[in-house]
């Protein structure tokens, strides 16, 4: 498990369903697959669109996608 994501720490983990991280700066990343069907979903929030992007697109390369 990652202990920074785009240089910011990560502060808390849940793994309950998923992988949720929650970061230093109150952003999150959520990396899970579907519970209805075959799909790897992930999502983020932030503080502004383009780090909400930027984090998504680490989500997928730390996913393999």
């Amino acid at each position: 498990l990652p202990q920074y994501i785009d240089d910011t720490e990560v502060v808390k983990t849940d793994t309950t369903d998923g992988f949720h991280f929650t970061l230093a700066d109150t952003t999150w990343l959520l990396i899970r697959f579907s519970g209805t069907e075959p799909v790897l979903r992930i999502y983020a929030e932030s503080n502004s669109l383009t780090r909400a992007e930027k984090i998504i697109k680490l989500g997928q390369k730390m996913a393999g996608v």
